[in-house]
This record gives structure tokens, C-alpha cells and sequence, in this order.
């Protein structure tokens, strides 16, 4: 069985001092069009682009003015759509937050993505609980997170009811993109010169969804994409993060750091959702150097690096081991987060790559146009076509 393989693109590199080891220009196209490429000639799946909306920080809620490490990112959305025409076979899933964001905004946007990309457009929804994210949009205050760990529960923060509604909130967001990207049938758009009619205006449907936190009509401004509905993919670390992947998402990425945790949270997830896809995240270092390289990015930082998920450092040869492991525990793709670009990303699409497929575990070539293809997901009919007499 073939695995299936991300990675995850943020910044520099998953280390803070990335960019002191491989000092390139973050903000620029090139930069981005030659990671995006590299994970292509490895055939992988497909890359997420992390965004946020308040600066990267190292502390819970608010600005550290810490001036060493990487601060600022572009809209990982327009990033991606600027990626698009560059690429042919890889998935682009941006993130993309439900918090103080309008899901008609969202939906129309990814379904823009999936139509310049030929059908590899995806979404990773994100909430965003801090204070500081509120103030800079003015429409709600919310409590500082310091507080909201100091409360019942302490680091567990979806026992917070704050969290829990922006939880619901982003379920609500999801169903509705979906909703939108149903709302126009697959033949809506005619272009019949003799009659004049571009659009059959039968097949484009409200949504009329209403609920605690939208009211939303439809239909979408954007026509129905090639995929239909584009990939979901959600992080989720804990019960009520699983349960918002099971209800919204088409993949999972979940953050064991054993193989037998991984067997424990696949048969948690499963639990909720016999369909979705369940990747592992992990934080890889790789190369017979990789442990001094860490090491001396910890000194430069001045701190040993942390994660939610499980920080790899070894050879590709070894990594692939952990993953074949992790494999039989129920895992069925990954999503790796390269330590720093883009050196580690190198060794992920042209070694680790070349060590699955000596082991049979590894494409050859890309088998599906679209990213549900790849993925082995149905693309599904509109809701409201079904519906129509």
C-alpha cells in the first residue's frame, strides 16, 4: 500500500532559527515556487501553507518582541493561487481561519484555488482564540489565552467554553463553504450563443443556512470547481479537535509520538469517523548530521526546540522505518515538518522518497489529476442537484 506524503511549509523552517542556517528570502515568490517545486519532483501529495492571524510569537497570546526569530508570513491563500499555475500534479491546502473570517470570503477563495490548480485546491481551517487576533479586527473581545490556561482544565483548552464555541463556530464555517461550493450544479454553466443564456439559473441553489454564528443565502459567486468540494484537512490533538475533524474534515492530522499512541489515537478517531484519512505529523531533522544540526539551531535560539509533534532526527533510511512502523499502527500518511528549508524538505522529496519506494511503500508517478484522487476520495455530487425535481 502506497503512503501518503505532505509537507508542512511555514516560514524558514519548523525550527525558529531556521533562517540562520539557510538565510533565504521568506517573502518572495521564488522562494516559495522553488519549495513547492522541490515537493512536487518528490511526488508527494501535497503542501499546507501555515498563516495566522497575529504574528508568530513565543508566547501564548500577544507579541514577544523577540527580534531573532522569523515574524511575518504571507496570506496563505493568495500564496497558494500564486503557486498554482506553476505546478501540475501536487496538492495546495492553505490554512485559512474560521475566527473573525467571513466563511463566504473562505469558500469562494479556496474554490478560486481549485479552479487555477486544475482540481488540487484544499483548505485547512484553523481557529483563532487569542485576544490579540481579536483586537486586530475590532468585532469581538475575547479573553487573553494566560487566562483561559489558568482556568479549570489548565492546558487542556477544549474543556474552555470560549475554545468550544470557536470550535462550533468553526464547524459551522466548514458547512457552509461546503454548502457554497454545492450551491452551483456541475452543468450550470451553459454559454449557449444561439439562446444568449451563459448561466442556467435553475441550477444555481441557496444554501439558506442559518445557524448560531452565520446566516448565509448563496449561492457562491464561483462556479462549481473540479473537485467539487475541495480536500478539508484539519490538525486536531485532542478529543474535541477529532470530533470537529470527523464532522468537517476529509483528513487528519494528529501529533503521536510513538507508534503505539499513533495505534491508540487512530482507533479514537476511527471511532468518530470510519472514512477519514488519518496523517501523522512529525518534525524531521534528516541526515547523518541532523542531531548537530539541531543541536546547534537549540544553542542559537537559546532554548532546545519544542513541539506538539514528535521531533525526528536521523537518517532518511530511519525515518522511513518509524513510518513503515507507524504504518502498521493504522497511520495512513504523514505530514512532515521540515526543521529547516529548505535542506530538510531536499531530503524528504529526493531520499526519504527514494527509501519508501525501494520498500514498495512510494509512488512512481502521480496516478490522479486532482487532488481527491490522489487522496482516493470520491468526488462528491452536489447536494442540491440530488435534491432538484
Amino acid at each position: 500500500m502506497t503512503l501518503h506524503l505532505a509537507v508542512a511549509l511555514d516560514g524558514a523552517g519548523w525550527h525558529p532559527a531556521a533562517w540562520r542556517e539557510s538565510p533565504a528570502d521568506v517573502f518572495s515568490a521564488p522562494y516559495w515556487a522553488g519549495l513547492v517545486a522541490e515537493a512536487e519532483r518528490g511526488l508527494l501529495d501535497l503542501v499546507t501553507i501555515e498563516d495566522a492571524l497575529a504574528l508568530q510569537s513565543t508566547l501564548p497570546d500577544g507579541p514577544d518582541d523577540r527580534t531573532d526569530q522569523v515574524r511575518g508570513r504571507f496570506d496563505a491563500v493568495l500564496l497558494a493561487a500564486r503557486l498554482a499555475p506553476l505546478t501540475r500534479g501536487i496538492g495546495l491546502v492553505p490554512t485559512a481561519t474560521t475566527t473573525h473570517t467571513e466563511p463566504f470570503h473562505v469558500a469562494i477563495g479556496i474554490a478560486t484555488l481549485d479552479h487555477v490548480s486544475g482540481g488540487r485546491a484544499g483548505w485547512r481551517p484553523r481557529i483563532s482564540a487569542g485576544a490579540t487576533e481579536a483586537r486586530h479586527f475590532g468585532r469581538r473581545e475575547f479573553p487573553p489565552l494566560d487566562q483561559v490556561l489558568n482556568r479549570p482544565g489548565g492546558a487542556d483548552l477544549s474543556a474552555d467554553p470560549h475554545v468550544r464555541d470557536l470550535f462550533a463556530e468553526a464547524g459551522d464555517a466548514v458547512e457552509v463553504a461546503r454548502r457554497l461550493w454545492d450551491s452551483w450544479e456541475d452543468d450550470a454553466e451553459i454559454r449557449d450563443l444561439p439562446t444568449g443564456r451563459f448561466i442556467d439559473r435553475d441550477k444555481l441553489h441557496y444554501i439558506d443556512f442559518a445557524g448560531r454564528f452565520f446566516s448565509v443565502k448563496g449561492p457562491s459567486i464561483t462556479p462549481r470547481s473540479p473537485q467539487g468540494q475541495p480536500v478539508v484537512t484539519a490538525l486536531a490533538h485532542a478529543r474535541l479537535p477529532y470530533e470537529f475533524a470527523a464532522r468537517a474534515a476529509d483528513v487528519v492530522y494528529v501529533t503521536p509520538h510513538s507508534a503505539e499512541q499513533a495505534r491508540a489515537i487512530v482507533e479514537e478517531v476511527r471511532g468518530l469517523s470510519p472514512d477519514i484519512k488519518i496523517f501523522a505529523d512529525l518534525l524531521v531533522f534528516l541526515g547523518a548530521d541532523a542531531a548537530r544540526r539541531k543541536a546547534r539551531l537549540d544553542e542559537l535560539d537559546g532554548a532546545e526546540l519544542a513541539s506538539d509533534a514528535a521531533i525526528f532526527t536521523g537518517t532518511p533510511a530511519e525515518l522511513a522505518e518509524v513510518l513503515l512502523e507507524w504504518r502498521r499502527a493504522g497511520v495512513q500518511g504523514f505530514r512532515l515538518r521540515p526543521g529547516v528549508l529548505p535542506y530538510d524538505l531536499e531530503r524528504i522529496a529526493r531520499d526519504l522518497t527514494a527509501e519508501l519506494r525501494a520498500r514498495g511503500a512510494f509512488r512512481h508517478a502521480y496516478e490522479a489529476a486532482t487532488l481527491r484522487g490522489l487522496l482516493g476520495l470520491p468526488r462528491p455530487a452536489s447536494r442540491y442537484a440530488e435534491a432538484a425535481p
